[in-house]
């Protein structure tokens, strides 16, 4: 039981931490001694000025304790926040990865000796986005060019093969673009909660598997977002067609040379590498060896919902719907297959995709999933799906959708 007045109204710091009292408690302990000090039958109620001043005041108190809480804190990876993590990482090697924009591969078709200066192509998926081609883009005698695009928003812009075909800056002589694969999406300022996982990470990587490690350095480099991988330690070829002996990593985004070289530097000698991807780097005696490695290949998913509305439901729910399911396929582990059965559960506004990707509290989606009853679901690796059926991902692949992937009937 809490006696007032308190001993004191500052932050307290122990053997187990830093506490503070509660505002509430604040205006108790105050209370009491104001009663000890005037009597107790000083009329301190809500409506008087004796009790609306102390509210005043203890609400400064209660602001300058929450604020010593946070820079107590903020000494420690685990708690600290923003620009204090940033200030903590940097003991360990780590920075804070900044954002990237996506980039795709685009082959240009124009007359011969077309200049194209500064150049912007779109997207025929009506989502806006813009990609800025190099500043002067010059066409050979072939009349076709392959060139790398950059989109002008950061962030993990997805674009699908064959979906930046619009021309956005027309120029005489330049007939046509499009990509011929999907764009390596780039990535979003690193979040908190990810710099704290990088830390920890970096910081066990001396008591790991070299596997491990190889991993760990890996997820390190800058613009890395997802890394996984494999070590074949049988004789023989594995279910993944990872020949025997031999360690294969995907991974999402990096410089290609920067990712080669540090696994070499981390692997033991004599481990083959096995990937799709090859860079010809150099060891510390300045010998050429090839690395190999995959580069993450995204699986687009499309959903097909139809759901009958009930009495409340309202057309914004059908928005958080969709973003639910989309950050559910868009998080799942690389090589993850997607099961049909847990697309229900993001559906139905349930879980942490849902509140991740709405920003809403469970019980506030458990009030909208009532408005509403799913009569149909399906999904598969093309539009329109029909597919009620788990969807194999490959191990060198991942999951991911677009919110233009999920289609949501009402009835």
């Amino acid at each position: 039981m809490t006696t007032f007045p308190l001993p004191t109204l500052a932050p307290t710091v122990t053997a187990t931490g830093i506490t503070a009292p509660s505002y509430a408690d604040l205006v108790s302990s105050v209370n009491a001694s104001f009663q000890s000090i005037f009597g107790s039958d000083i009329y301190i109620a809500p409506d008087s000025q004796d009790c609306q001043q102390i509210a005043i005041f203890m609400s400064a108190q209660n602001d300058t304790n929450n604020t010593l809480i946070v820079i107590y804190y903020s000494f420690s990876p685990a708690k600290a926040q923003g620009v204090a993590l940033s200030s903590n990482v940097k003991l360990n090697g780590l920075q804070r990865q900044v954002a990237t924009n996506s980039q795709a591969d685009a082959t240009i078709i124009a007359a011969a000796g077309t200049q194209i200066i500064n150049g912007l192509i779109g997207d025929d998926q009506s989502l806006n986005t813009r990609w800025t081609l190099p500043a002067l883009v010059t066409v050979p005698i072939s009349g076709t060019i392959d060139v790398t695009v950059t989109c002008t928003a950061p962030g993990a812009t997805i674009a699908a093969p064959g979906t930046l075909t619009q021309i956005l800056t027309p120029t005489r002589g330049w007939q046509s673009v499009t990509n011929a694969a999907s764009a390596t999406p780039g990535n979003p300022i690193e979040t908190d909660a990810d710099l704290r996982r990088r830390q920890a990470l970096s910081t066990s990587q001396p008591s790991e598997t070299p596997f491990d490690a190889i991993l760990g350095a890996v997820l390190n480099l800058p613009g890395v977002s997802r890394a996984d991988g494999y070590d074949n330690a049988t004789g023989s070829t594995d279910s993944n067609g990872v020949p025997a002996h031999s360690i294969v990593l995907i991974v999402e985004g990096g410089d290609l040379t920067q990712i080669a070289q540090t696994i070499l530097n981390k692997k033991a000698p004599g481990v083959p590498t096995y990937g799709s991807t090859s860079e010809t780097v150099t060891d510390k005696y300045g010998r050429a060896v090839s690395i190999s490695f995959y580069q993450l290949a995204l699986v687009q998913i499309y959903v097909s919902l139809t759901i009958h509305a009930l009495p409340g439901f309202i057309s914004s729910t059908v928005d958080d719907i969709t973003s639910a399911l989309v950050t559910y396929l868009s998080t799942l582990n690389i090589g993850e297959d997607v099961y049909y059965n847990r697309l229900w559960s993001p559906a139905n506004l349930a879980g942490s995709s849902a509140t991740t990707a709405t920003g809403k509290v469970q019980s506030d989606l458990d009030a909208a999933s009532a408005t509403y009853d799913i009569t149909a679901l399906t999904v598969g690796t093309a539009p329109s799906p029909t597919g009620t059926t788990d969807i194999t991902i490959p191990f060198n692949e991942a999951a991911v959708a677009l919110s233009t992937n999920v289609l949501i009937t009402v009835t």
